[in-house]
């Protein structure tokens, strides 16, 4: 199944397309990554029973421009708070490029569908949202009402031990 794309894209879309997520779960930590569909669906470390989608979300640099730490951290601390008056299910995530010169804190959250993870990911400034199920990892952009979508398959590691990305401060 080739990739979908529909309307203009935000400057920093290639730069979404190689991200790579890590997600602290209890046990374990996982490494998800794009990749192309292979004829098969990857369906190992998926965390949940297939019935859910996580979606990962930040507000980290909102508009794709660099923020302070101080900046960043604050308006983390108001997305964490929004989810949880929200009672969602969700772990710790930190997104970023794949060689780790550029990370941001997110949240992997469970109980939204595209359409919330949009408008929670378009209040906190962001470009777009990772969605995660076993079918399929997505980048959705939250910047309009069209919701470009970019449809790849995954693959996914566990990490052991879990990310050193949790453990050292954020690049603003």
């Amino acid at each position: 199944m080739p990739a979908v794309y529909r309307s203009a894209k935000p400057a920093q879309w290639p730069h979404y397309l190689r991200a790579v997520v890590d997600i602290a779960f209890p046990a374990h930590s996982v490494r998800v990554t794009a990749g192309p569909f292979d004829g098969g669906v990857s369906r190992l470390p998926y965390p949940l029973d297939g019935a859910g989608t996580i979606h990962i979300v930040t507000a980290f640099n909102p508009r794709g421009r660099k923020a302070s730490t101080q900046a960043n951290l604050r308006a983390q601390h108001e997305l964490l708070h929004s989810i949880g008056l929200r009672r969602l299910q969700w772990w710790p995530a930190v997104g970023g490029d794949p060689a780790g010169t550029h990370a941001e804190i997110s949240a992997a959250v469970v109980g939204m569908d595209d359409a919330q993870a949009c408008t929670l990911g378009r209040r906190f400034g962001q470009d777009a949202v990772f969605a995660w199920s076993p079918a399929s990892w997505r980048l959705l952009a939250c910047v309009d009402a069209a919701h470009d979508t970019v449809i790849t398959a995954w693959h996914a590691a566990v990490l052991m031990p879990p990310s050193h990305r949790f453990s050292r401060p954020p690049a603003a």
